[in-house]
């Protein structure tokens, strides 16, 4: 099924003076516009959820940097992976009452941060639209760059399940990254064009129990530099996506509810994404599998890392194809 978005083209208030979904705030944008500082008061207590997530691929490492509040706990993660022997470090703290997290009210408005036990993170945007990520714990300490190119399109859409649950999301591909990682008091460098960062910033207020698909990738193909964005499951009923197309910083916004094929009890073997606009195979080389169950809260994620191939329409209806972007592919399941 291919859907009809509409583009958000000015500045809107995503939530009401009551606290609820503003109508005129549904749609999608090319670079973020929505002022989310509505989310997270008391309307909706325990339901709101806000989020800075970053990843960082490349031929060396994977990074994961989550900092979160659910209103009930706050949330966050390192992670890092070095793919050349499989090694890897991380940390997760969950602290009541979104303790030891500070988020902005809204994308660029200022730092995330969050402190746990034995972990740190701080990831400052600055006024051109680049980001610092910073983050540390026992083995491994991150500190990177990743600048916005000039003229570089991010996807923000906001998913309507009712009046009183939504979600606006910002899923923004094929960030260049630079800086360094140190692991085990060795530290190394990024290579500058071979390293990508993806950013998932969420602010929305969510159903408990809820399940979806996402998949992001970033690199260079056939001299372009390519980004995906991709998911299902949590959007369908909604009358939006969260497809997108970026090749060389120009979004093509895809509206078509992709037919995800893939085995959950067989994780790294290849998953496909097809449609009328979209034919992928994606390749995944490793899994990242999380469970919690802590109180009200139980979630269940494998994040697989891998590569895609395959081609997607871009705002012309040509074939733009593609081959070895390094990204990821989700199945994810909470009740928080």
């Amino acid at each position: 099924m291919i859907l009809t978005e509409s583009e958000l083209t000015a500045p809107v208030e995503l939530v009401t003076a009551d606290g609820l979904l503003n109508p005129a705030a549904v749609g999608f944008t090319r670079t973020p516009f929505h002022d989310t500082s509505g989310v997270g008061a008391r309307t909706g207590w325990g339901r709101n959820k806000r989020w800075e997530y970053w990843g960082v691929v490349g031929p060396d490492f994977l990074v994961g940097l989550t900092v979160a509040s659910v209103d009930y706990a706050a949330v966050s993660e390192v992670w890092v992976f070095e793919r050349a022997t499989g090694r890897e470090w991380g940390r997760s703290g969950i602290r009541p009452f979104g303790r030891g997290v500070e988020l902005p009210p809204s994308l660029g408005d200022g730092p995330a941060r969050a402190r746990a036990a034995g972990l740190e993170i701080d990831i400052e945007d600055a006024a051109d639209g680049s980001s610092r990520l910073r983050a540390a714990i026992a083995g491994a300490a991150v500190d990177i760059l990743v600048p916005l190119p000039a003229g570089h399109e991010r996807l923000g859409v906001v998913v309507p399940w009712s009046d009183r649950t939504f979600q606006y999301t910002v899923k923004d591909v094929a960030r260049p990254a630079s800086g360094s990682i140190e692991v085990d008091g060795v530290r190394h460098e990024l290579a500058a064009g071979e390293n990508w960062a993806i950013l998932d910033h969420g602010r929305g207020r969510w159903p408990y129990d809820v399940e979806w698909n996402w998949a992001a990738a970033s690199g260079r193909s056939d001299g372009r530099t390519i980004g995906l964005q991709l998911g299902s499951r949590w959007t369908h009923g909604t009358g939006a996506t969260e497809n997108a197309l970026v090749v060389d910083g120009r979004l093509t916004k895809n509206s078509e509810e992709l037919r995800w094929d893939y085995d959950p009890s067989a994780w790294l073997e290849p998953w496909t994404i097809r449609g009328e606009t979209a034919d992928i195979v994606f390749t995944p080389f490793h899994d990242k599998a999380s469970r919690t169950r802590l109180g009200v809260i139980s979630t269940r994620t494998d994040q697989c890392f891998g590569t895609f191939a395959g081609w997607m329409l871009d705002e012309h209806g040509m074939r733009v194809p593609f081959r070895d972007l390094l990204g990821w592919a989700e199945d994810v399941h909470n009740r928080w």
